[in-house]
């Protein structure tokens, strides 16, 4: 599989960014009361998660270490501006549905992590491919998730009557504990499909998230220092001494 194949598998499938690896879940439960809500907060993170990816790779050898954040934000915020106005002027009913939401995917979990885990690390078309993956399987997440609770909720799948007169809606669906309901009968239906293929002797697949490590099963109490700990790279002392002392990249420290 190509490299920009593998990106849209993994976000789609392998790294489901709401399914596997359980991020985004503000707008997940809040917007999916409707599959054309998910299906547009779904879209929406994808262009920004997309473009994002591919300037912020794009600048990722003039961007500063210690202002990465920072400039991630004000990069994706940017985006999300662009976003809402194409919103407002041309679906304008959607984007009164998705409300606050919309600005708040400046500070979506899912955006600035892989920012800060592929896209600040990676060239610049695999980082595109890794947004649209990701975007894609965000949007799944939140189709399927809407068309339950609508079909549940309303008798309703995009607003087309469904479900015969003489059956009542299940009216719990429409509302918040719904979507815990909805969700969580997802995750475990894809975790009941992958231990089927273990079962089946069928290969185990890691949920890397950029750095090729298993984070599922990760022992690292400390959190990801594989991303932030170099040892190819000698620190910035070591280089003054002549030691070799491998570089850390967690730019909390204080230079000594």
């Amino acid at each position: 599989m190509n490299k920009a194949g593998e990106r849209l598998y993994n976000g789609i499938v392998k790294e489901n960014p709401t399914l596997v690896l359980m991020l985004g879940m503000c707008p997940t439960l809040a917007v999916t009361t409707s599959a054309v809500n998910g299906l547009g907060m779904g879209l929406t993170t994808m262009v920004v998660l997309a473009l994002s990816n591919l300037i912020i790779s794009l600048l990722r050898n003039i961007i500063p270490d210690r202002v990465r954040i920072p400039a991630f934000i004000v990069i994706i915020a940017s985006f999300v501006t662009v976003v809402q106005l194409l919103l407002e002027a041309y679906i304008p009913f959607l984007n009164k549905a998705l409300g606050v939401y919309i600005p708040l995917i400046v500070v979506n979990c899912i955006i600035l992590g892989r920012a800060e885990s592929y896209a600040y690390s990676n060239p610049a078309i695999p980082s595109l491919f890794d947004g649209i993956g990701m975007g894609l399987g965000f949007t799944l997440a939140l189709t399927v998730i809407g068309l339950f609770r609508e079909l549940l909720g309303a008798g309703e799948i995009f607003g087309y009557d469904i479900l015969p007169g003489n059956l009542e809606p299940i009216r719990i669906f429409g509302q918040a504990p719904g979507a815990f309901f909805v969700l969580a009968g997802l995750v475990a239906l894809q975790n009941y499909v992958k231990n089927g293929r273990k079962k089946a002797g069928k290969p185990y697949e890691k949920i890397g998230s950029g750095c090729s490590e298993d984070c599922m099963n990760c022992k690292d109490s400390k959190g990801c220092t594989k991303r932030f700990y170099d040892e190819s790279k000698p620190s910035k002392a070591a280089k003054k001494t002549g030691a070799g002392e491998p570089e850390v990249l967690d730019l909390d420290r204080e230079d000594k």
